[in-house]
Formats: structure tokens, sequence, C-alpha cells
């Protein structure tokens, strides 16, 4: 009989190494083929992410700038100026809130809708890929 080895706390096993390695070689292989995917549409990853954004908050079809800043991990100066690009695009517009007229909403337009579907609808497999692969991470390590 084989004892088990014992790790100090703290320390991970090979097998939690492995799955951790195969973790991160699923999401960077999902990230790079958002980027391709994003491409061959005709727009950057980065309007991909936006637009997807704008329908990610329950019971509403837009997002304000400072929720893309939180979402996108950015500026809100950076993201106002990814705004104006997808506006420019026909990909979003902009609009002021009915309640607060210094909240600024990003709607999608016909067109940006279109967009944001291909191109989601185009990466289902690949998010279905690493949604098994985060699963097993996460069960694994619950044991």
């Amino acid at each position: 009989m084989r004892a088990e080895k014992v790790l100090p706390a703290g320390e991970l096993d090979k097998a939690q190494l492995e799955r951790l390695s195969q973790f991160r070689w699923q999401l960077r292989r999902f990230l790079r083929i958002s980027e391709d995917t994003s491409r061959d549409a005709g727009i950057t990853v980065l309007q991909y992410q936006l637009m997807l954004h704008t329908q990610g908050f329950p019971e509403r079809e837009w997002a304000s700038v400072g929720e893309l800043a939180e979402r996108l991990q950015a500026q809100p100066h950076g993201v106002v100026a990814l705004v104006t690009r997808c506006e420019q695009a026909g990909l979003v517009r902009r609009r002021s809130n009915a309640q607060d007229r210094r909240l600024v909403e990003v709607h999608l337009t016909a067109k940006g809708r279109r967009t944001l579907e291909r191109v989601a609808l185009s990466l289902e497999s690949e998010r279905l890929a690493l949604a098994r692969v985060a699963e097993e991470a996460m069960g694994a390590s619950r044991r």
C-alpha cells in the first residue's frame, strides 16, 4: 500500500497544476478565437465585448459608460473613446437617461445586434468547452 503524499499548506499537487494548465490553455484559446472571430466580423474584440456588455444587465437593453468601464476593466475615458468608435461604425448609439440626464446609456443599433449575435453564436462551442474545463477545475478543487 502506497502512502499518500501530504503537501504542506499552500502547495499544489501535480493534478492541480495539470487542471490549472488545462484551464489557462482553454481560456487563452477562447480569447484568441474571440479575437479572430471578431476580426472576421469586421470589429475588434473590444467592440464585441462592449456590445456584449450592453446586454449584460437584467431587465434593460443598455449599459452606462461606468458599467462598461467596470466590465471591460478599463478607464472611463478609454471606454468613451471606444463607444465613439462603435457609434461611428453604426454599432451603438448614446442616449441620455430619462431620470438622470448626467447618465449616458449605450444602446445597440440593429447593426450592432446582428454583429453581436453573429460573433456570439460563432463562439458558442468554444464557450461551452471553456465552461466544461472550468467546471472540472472547480469540481476538483472542492474535493
